[in-house]
């Protein structure tokens, strides 16, 4: 009988069982760079994100609508590409998902004939509520390593990047 090779997990980039551990790298340079910073930052923090949005089937995106038209019923389709910068042909298809679980429905806007205004049914509340309390949950966990008060400069000078000085 021919022997039967076991698969091997695949390395990881760069990662060669043959190599002896590398010395540490050169990165100052892009360590020293906002952009970089924030993307590493969001990895670090994403994975965790997408463990607790799982459960309930939702993808940062989806949760960012979902949350938005929670907080701000009857907004419309325009105001939540500007809050989220969404280009409106992506947020249709977003839209329209969450109507399909039944979690968004569409009615006519209270003072503008041609909008329609964006609400969550019951079941759409409850679940933003329960995604909410875990994503808000990993916000204070010890997967940021940051105090309140670090967390709180942090989301400002974050704001004050994407908004401008007057944020």
């Amino acid at each position: 009988m021919p022997a039967v090779d076991t698969p091997q997990p695949s390395p990881r980039c760069g990662e060669d069982a043959a190599d002896a551990p590398a010395p540490r790298l050169d990165t100052r340079f892009l360590e020293s760079l906002i952009g970089y910073n924030a993307r590493r930052a969001a990895l670090a923090i994403i994975g965790h994100v997408l463990q607790r949005l799982a459960p309930f089937g939702l993808r940062v995106v989806d949760f960012s609508v979902l949350t938005v038209i929670a907080h701000n019923p009857g907004i419309t389709s325009r105001q939540v590409c500007a809050a989220l910068d969404i280009l409106p042909p992506n947020l249709v298809g977003l839209v329209r998902a969450l109507e399909r679980r039944g979690w968004v429905e569409k009615r006519g806007h209270p003072t503008d004939r041609r909008a329609q205004g964006l609400y969550v049914t019951p079941q759409g509340a409850e679940v933003q509520a329960q995604a909410q309390a875990q994503v808000g949950a990993l916000e204070t966990s010890d997967v940021t390593h940051l105090d309140a008060g670090e967390r709180a400069t942090l989301i400002r000078l974050l704001r004050k990047i994407y908004l401008g000085p007057d944020a």
